[in-house]
């Protein structure tokens, strides 16, 4: 039994010797296959840049908190709409952060796909889901700031929050379209 243990040791020395024999050798060609993947790699996406679903989630959680606190949207808001949906509709709250994680996720190229619909399955728009809200050019703007205020809190480089306030502003026209 000694002698069965012994030589069990000695070959887990060797083993170990090899493998750290071996290592320098692979990380080296570790490192030159990652060299030539970076030089070969586009562009990563917005998506990957921004640091995926969770990282997107915690800003959507954090912006969609800000914006009900928000007074110029909710408190003092002149849209008796927006100040009647932020006082009777937060138990939807966590159902909209999730739609827009989902919305911003898949905006950004991610493989998450956003489906907007009413409370069942019936397809709906950005343009109808915010019609009744009479949402004002202004207003929107002011969530816009929001939105940039809640990135630059969670630190997202320049190139990123350009690119999130630029797909955010691209449907300025859908949201704001009840207001007139």
């Amino acid at each position: 039994m000694k002698k069965a243990l012994s030589i069990s040791i000695t070959r887990r020395k060797v083993v170990a010797g090899l493998a750290l024999t071996a290592a320098p050798a692979a990380l080296a060609g570790a490192d030159n296959a990652y060299a030539q993947a970076r030089q070969t790699t586009p562009d990563k996406s917005l998506y990957e840049r921004l640091g995926g679903v969770f990282a997107i989630a915690a800003v959507v959680d954090h912006f969609s908190d800000a914006v009900v606190k928000n007074p110029i949207v909710v408190r003092k808001s002149k849209n008796p709409q927006l100040r009647e949906w932020h006082t009777k509709n937060l138990k939807r709250l966590p159902g909209l952060k999730f739609m827009r994680t989902l919305w911003v996720c898949n905006a950004s190229g991610g493989s998450f796909q956003f489906k907007a619909t009413k409370p069942g399955n019936t397809p709906l728009g950005l343009e109808e889901a915010h019609r009744d809200l009479r949402i004002s050019p202004a207003e929107f703007d002011e969530v816009a700031a929001e939105l940039g205020r809640t990135l630059d809190f969670a630190k997202v480089p320049k190139r990123e929050k350009a690119e999130v306030l630029a797909a955010f502003a691209a449907h300025k026209d859908e949201v704001t379209a009840g207001s007139g």
